[in-house]
């Protein structure tokens, strides 16, 4: 049993511990419970209290004697007799409940609200009929005075089944898109129904009239409330006949006296999360509203918060025990949740040995702490060399170790370790000398390779800490810690080559910046020597902490760049003298080449050219090929590219053609010289 305690009111757990599994014999669960200490100790208040999966809603009959809950997988619903405090039934259903109402005192006439748009009422023997509505339902009431079944769902309609005719009568016309919840006055029979506009419309059963609306969504928002869409009434509620609860979407509780359309209060969950219940309790003047999350038990007069209670898993359903101090949970867990607050009530009939057993707590707080004892575990008794009293009166069993006596202990310390004083000594020295570190100017540690880059990063992300805690800006992910890079900073083939020229000449733009983090990491390497002396001399004074250095470079950025590019030129001048000198002194020796298979030989130079052209890329060569037209390049239609390649022919193709050409041309001349003689000769003139 798990205790906890909120405004000074506690609050008893009655389902937490160990469940065992139900395909274990009784005598497998009465050996457990005699090994395992946390089985024996547990309350199990209502024998196999849970269900498989989840449970998704929960209820008490109007008699109090029984308790039913329905849940997955597969589809079910559980009766549990308090009298026998164990289960009654167990009855399978083809789809998941939405909702369900008993209309009798006890178990024998109760209606389920399924997802799939079936009614299924069930009888003391089982299953008694199903019918449909043609609407998928959320959630339904029972007017008992016409007995009249009240259905709201996803449409504007309300449908309304007579149980004593059997027979669908006419709907009540909403002005809203779809109806989420409903609730009957008890006192005078006036229908809620809550839409997802946000407005609460209110109907009278004898007229089939609406005599009210209620917008609830614009009353909701207050000026600490932040809103990001319209809020829907999620929950609806009842209590006398003037008084009404209403639940959002986005986590209020509304107050409302019936006579005024301005609500009393205005009640914020602060979590966003939709009101799942709302539930009253009238000897303290208590609201209890549930979400997901969290129960808050508030005064509905003030406001004031009572008491919370926030489970470990998500809620799906609250139930009030009537008359009593206990609460029941439905939760995202097999488990179903039993609450008992002694302030709210006493226990009920079926349990009243739990107000014995609180008020036996209560008198008897059991401490936890002790003073006069030490807490050890089994590695402590280990390095004592005191596991041979494990089981023996001299330790006390406590969670994962042991309490044993402080005297004990400190005698078998003192055995152990004589110099037990020495190592104080020496801890005491080395809190002092971090105490005086922390006078020092603090550098983080840097990796072996990329330091200026490491520091360079550091201070970026110390500035954009900075500038963070000014304005609201989005964190960007820091290079240092991210796994990606972390190759950067341990291989030493990423270290950045600063005698390359690339380097040396954007260096000078941040010749300034790259001298501070010199300076710092000059200090970090001496701050790292003296640690190690200190490390090796504790008893040592600490070194006094480091001077400051020279200020900042102030030559100018572009002389900087000059005197880099003076020291380039000259030190390529180094190396042209020094090949040249090489050259020299080199014999030079007769060089053979081989001429493939195929190939002809015409000379040097054309080896040469053609030796470069493999060498050159594919975008040289295809600009080159474009350049001499053996490439051409044209766009289509599609939007792609099209390359058209003509083959490079030889020297004697070339003459060949070239030859053919000048043919072709003399037998053009000669056409036309016989052509033009021709022609005289038909005029009647004389060749000359």
């Amino acid at each position: 049993m798990q205790v906890s305690s909120l405004n000074e009111v506690k609050i008893y757990s009655l389902s937490c511990g160990k469940s065992l599994p139900e395909w274990l014999s009784d005598r497998k669960k009465r050996a457990l419970q005699k090994k395992d200490v946390d089985v024996r100790r547990r309350i199990e208040l209502i024998q196999d209290f849970e269900m498989p999966t989840v449970c998704t809603t929960i209820k008490v009959s109007k008699d109090g004697q029984y308790i039913l809950a329905t849940g997955t997988y597969k589809p079910r619903v559980r009766c549990y007799d308090t009298y026998q405090l164990s289960l009654k039934f167990e009855r399978c259903l083809d789809s998941e409940v939405v909702t369900f109402e008993t209309l009798s005192d006890d178990y024998s006439k109760i209606v389920f609200l399924h997802n799939d748009r079936y009614i299924e009422f069930h009888s003391q023997s089982g299953f008694y009929y199903k019918t449909r509505i043609p609407k998928f339902g959320r959630d339904f009431s029972y007017h008992y005075p016409s007995c009249d079944l009240y259905f709201v769902g996803a449409s504007s309609e309300v449908y309304r089944l007579n149980l004593e005719q059997g027979r669908y009568l006419n709907p009540l016309q909403t002005d809203a898109a779809e109806n989420n919840v409903c609730d009957i006055n008890s006192v005078h029979g006036l229908f809620a129904t809550g839409t997802v506009e946000g407005r609460v419309e209110c109907w009278d059963p004898r007229t089939r009239g609406r005599v009210g609306l209620l917008d609830c969504a614009l009353s909701s928002v207050t000026v600490d409330s932040e809103i990001n869409s319209l809020p829907t009434i999620s929950a609806l509620k009842f209590n006398g006949a003037l008084t009404m609860a209403v639940g959002t979407s986005t986590g209020q509780v509304l107050l409302y006296d019936l006579r005024s359309d301005k609500p009393l209060l205005v009640k914020d969950h602060q979590y966003g999360l939709p009101i799942k219940s709302v539930h009253f309790q009238d000897s303290l003047d208590l609201i209890l509203s549930a979400d997901s999350r969290i129960i808050k038990m508030w005064n509905k007069n003030s406001g004031k918060i009572f008491t919370s209670l926030e489970p470990e898993h998500d809620i799906n359903d609250v139930c009030l025990y009537p008359n009593s101090g206990m609460l029941l949970t439905a939760n995202e867990t097999p488990k179903m949740g039993i609450y008992y607050i002694p302030v709210l009530g006493p226990a009920p009939r079926w349990c009243s040995f739990l107000d014995n057993l609180t008020e036996e707590l209560e008198e008897n707080p059991e401490s936890t702490v002790y003073d006069d004892y030490k807490f050890v575990t089994k590695k402590d008794l280990e390095n004592l060399g005191l596991t041979h009293l494990i089981g023996s009166p001299f330790l006390r069993a406590y969670m994962h170790g042991f309490f044993m006596d402080i005297r004990l202990y400190h005698k078998v310390k003192l055995m152990v370790n004589p110099f037990a004083y020495e190592e104080y000594r020496k801890d005491k020295i080395r809190q002092k000398i971090e105490e005086t570190r922390a006078q020092r100017v603090q550098l983080k540690k840097l990796p072996k390779v990329n330091k200026e880059l490491a520091l360079k990063l550091i201070e970026e992300e110390e500035e954009r800490q900075k500038s963070t805690w000014k304005k609201k800006v989005k964190s960007l992910p820091n290079i240092l810690t991210d796994d990606r890079f972390k190759v950067m900073f341990e291989n030493p083939d990423f270290q950045v080559d600063e005698e390359s020229e690339e380097f040396r000449l954007l260096n000078p733009l941040v010749s300034k910046i790259s001298e501070k983090r010199k300076k710092k990491l000059r200090l970090l390497q001496q701050q790292e020597l003296h640690e190690k002396e200190e490390e090796e001399e504790l008893e040592g004074k600490p070194s006094d902490a480091e001077s400051s250095e020279s200020s900042d470079d102030e030559k100018d950025w572009v002389e900087e760049v000059r005197k880099q590019r003076r020291l380039l030129q000259q030190e390529e001048k180094v190396k042209r003298q020094e090949r040249l000198r090489e050259d020299q002194q080199t014999v030079l020796k007769p060089q053979f080449y081989e001429i493939k298979a195929g190939e002809e030989f015409r000379s040097f130079k054309d080896s040469a050219t053609k030796q470069k052209l493999l060498n050159k890329t594919l975008e040289d060569r295809l600009k080159l090929e474009a350049k001499n037209g053996t490439l051409s390049v044209a766009d289509i239609t599609v939007g792609s590219k099209q390359l058209t390649f003509t083959l490079k022919r030889s020297e004697q193709q070339k003459q060949q053609q070239e030859a053919e050409k000048l043919h072709r041309q003399e037998r053009k001349t000669l056409r036309r010289s016989a052509g033009h003689l021709k022609s005289r000769h038909r005029r009647g003139r004389p060749f000359h």
